[in-house]
């Protein structure tokens, strides 16, 4: 059976019928989610984006493929999970459990590099994560789907219901923005 009918089956009161197109889209929705939220966070926005799509789930036209519509509630509630989150809330060490800080600290040993090559890949990756914690929610997916996650930008204007020279434009000013925010911290 595929998504549509079951989207029909679901429209037409079989609510059950929407365990299984959680079951087939899980996985890809929490990898979106894992992309461009925390990763604490990232099945509490996947869930969210569940509870989103059943919600809408009569809006749902069936002109591009079911998991097309869902990856962009997902892109949405990511961009929702930003604009809801403070613009640079950090978890100090200290405020870790045992657990938690046991392992970060086994990190570089586990890894077999040494400890100064970690903390300068780790530094550069909070950096860029603070950088990119400055733009805007849809500047920062744009960026991330075109240059951390390698999609081509038509597959980017799909996802994002854009237009293809929107999405040059977005992506474009983004960089800049974020070539500004990292210059002012280098300054």
């Amino acid at each position: 059976m595929n998504d549509a009918e079951i989207v029909r089956r679901v429209l037409n009161g079989d609510v059950n019928a929407y365990a299984q197109l959680i079951d087939a889209h899980a996985s890809q929705i929490i990898g979106i989610a894992a992309r461009h939220v925390p990763q604490d966070r990232a099945a509490e926005v996947a869930h969210e984006t569940f509870v989103r799509a059943y919600e809408r789930l009569a809006t749902y036209k069936g002109e591009s493929p079911f998991v097309h519509w869902l990856s962009r509630i997902a892109l949405r509630r990511c961009a929702d999970f930003w604009r809801g989150r403070g613009k640079s809330r950090e978890t100090p060490f200290s405020a870790l459990g045992t657990g938690a800080r046991e392992w970060i600290e086994s990190i570089p040993d586990a890894s077999g590099e040494g400890l100064d090559a970690h903390a300068e890949r780790s530094e550069a990756g909070a950096i860029l994560d603070w950088a990119l914690a400055k733009l805007a929610p849809e500047d920062r997916q744009v960026l991330v789907m075109t240059h951390m996650d390698g999609q081509t930008l038509n597959d980017v204007a799909e996802l994002m219901g854009w237009s293809l020279s929107k999405v040059k434009v977005r992506s474009h000013r983004a960089r800049r923005k974020l070539r500004d925010v990292l210059g002012t911290m280098l300054d």
